[in-house]
């Protein structure tokens, strides 16, 4: 298992020196469209393992939650051309895990709420599911089956030739659907019919336990989840989370105090032998003063010594 950090894509020095510290082996990042560039992601790729650090995985936010892409708008055959063109870039500068989320509104969340007095985020579906339409109407949850099926039957053969896998992250939060907008992946299900859509083993996903706790009974059962999806080759990433729980409301939380015992999660995946990255996904913020790097280091420790007590079990 490589636990991994969530890097600037400018890849201070000081950041880098700071994940050495933490023991840590592995990084990844989510680059701005000028840094999208063959020239660009190499020098990022190379300048991390100067560092001592391999680049593991590397995003576009603009790309990987594109609407136009998602809603069908116009343009959308661009941007698809766009994300051809950064898997063509990732993989030549020999990057070989990306990351997208069928979000067209990215992560939605309600005012800040705390955890253990840390300013955390918070969700109240109740809240959310009062807002207008997004996009000025309702879609329909063929609809946005059908444009992820138009843009993974494009992309695909592009990320296979270039050997660049795609890690797909579940909705946060994982409801039905969201200022009009149905969810494409909020179920065991989804992902199951969205890997049948590709047929390749190019498409994976990025389990995030947050999300599948945020999801409980409705999103299925994790434990049964990671074993499944991990005998099918599909885990490429893990975001480790923990939340107060289910929806419709939630707070997340530390590692230690949600409603999910995260020894057990992490036992699982030790069983299983998962040999993929693990980063720390959102976490609540320390203090003022203490707040930058903390939350990492805490996870990090913690998931550390989570791990070392799932071994030697």
């Amino acid at each position: 298992m490589k636990f991994s950090m969530r890097i600037e894509p400018e890849a201070h020095t000081e950041e880098l020196l700071f994940a050495r510290q933490l023991g840590l082996h592995y990084v990844y990042t989510w680059v701005r469209e000028d840094l999208w560039s063959y020239e660009a992601l190499l020098a990022l790729r190379h300048k991390v393992e100067t560092a001592g650090l391999t680049l593991y995985n590397v995003g576009s936010y603009e790309l990987g939650k594109s609407d136009k892409i998602h809603l069908a708008l116009p343009g959308r055959d661009i941007e698809i051309e766009k994300f051809k063109a950064f898997l063509r870039n990732l993989g030549r500068a020999g990057i070989h895990t990306t990351t997208f989320t069928w979000e067209p509104t990215k992560v939605w969340s309600s005012d800040p709420g705390e955890t253990r007095g840390a300013i955390s985020r918070r969700v109240d579906l109740t809240e959310m599911q009062r807002r207008p339409f997004t996009h000025g109407r309702e879609y329909s949850e063929e609809e946005i089956w059908e444009n992820f099926e138009y843009f993974i039957k494009q992309v695909l053969p592009v990320a296979e030739e270039s050997d660049v896998r795609l890690a797909l992250h579940p909705n946060d939060p994982p409801t039905e659907s969201l200022g009009g907008i149905p969810c494409l992946i909020h179920s065991f299900e989804d992902y199951q019919r969205a890997f049948a859509i590709a047929d390749s083993p190019y498409l994976g996903m990025e389990f995030c336990t947050g999300c599948w706790l945020e999801g409980g009974e409705n999103f299925g059962d994790m434990f049964e989840a990671i074993r499944y999806f991990q005998a099918q080759k599909k885990i490429f990433i893990v975001h480790f989370r923990n939340v107060s729980a289910p929806l419709p409301y939630f707070v997340e939380t530390f590692l230690d105090n949600g409603y999910m015992d995260m020894y057990q999660v992490m036992k699982v995946f030790c069983e299983i032998g998962y040999d993929g990255t693990m980063t720390l996904d959102h976490t609540p913020r320390f203090a003022p003063g203490f707040d930058k790097g903390s939350g990492t280091a805490y996870a990090i420790g913690y998931m550390r010594a989570l791990l070392e007590r799932a071994q030697a079990e």
